[in-house]
């Protein structure tokens, strides 16, 4: 399966020490299965950090992930919500695993998630709302492990 990361760098030897945030599935590596997400991420990354640069860094993932702790959201909604705010406050869950799928939460969808971390909507507003969001996936990485047996880097592309 052929997975994108959006950067301002080339990426040949990814690993889980950059992740710098909390992110949806915490610290890790991020990839994504829709090219034009990974675009859209490094042009906008480009444009906070002031390069001149962006790229889209273009990886062969290994499918059969057996013998690693996974965790897929799929489309539970509910669990995804919770979970996602649970590592945006500094959880520590997802050190559970070696590899997270799911969903993204962009930012349209991350103030909806906001909302309902904040209190000021209910599980049923919030999950109402994000399903009207087109719904653009996410790997991440967590060990270092799962990147090294899993993900070969192939090539770049300037966007």
């Amino acid at each position: 399966m052929i997975v994108y990361h959006g950067s301002t760098e080339i990426v040949e030897n990814p690993d889980v020490c950059h992740s710098y945030r909390r992110l949806d599935f915490g610290m890790g590596f991020y990839v994504t299965t829709v090219k034009e997400q990974a675009q859209r991420w490094a042009r906008r990354k480009a444009a906070i950090m002031g390069k001149d640069s962006a790229f889209i860094n273009n990886y062969q993932m290994r499918e059969n992930v057996e013998g690693y702790l996974v965790k897929s959201f799929d489309e539970d909604l509910m669990e995804w919500i919770d979970f996602v705010c649970r590592c945006r406050a500094g959880g520590k869950e997802y050190q559970k695993y070696d590899l997270i799928f799911g969903r993204v939460a962009d930012d349209k969808v991350f103030r909806v998630v906001d909302m309902y971390h904040s209190g000021i909507w209910d599980r049923e507003r919030a999950l109402k709302e994000i399903k009207v969001y087109p719904a653009y996936d996410q790997i991440a990485f967590i060990t270092q492990k799962a990147i090294e047996n899993l993900l070969v880097w192939e090539s770049i592309q300037e966007v």
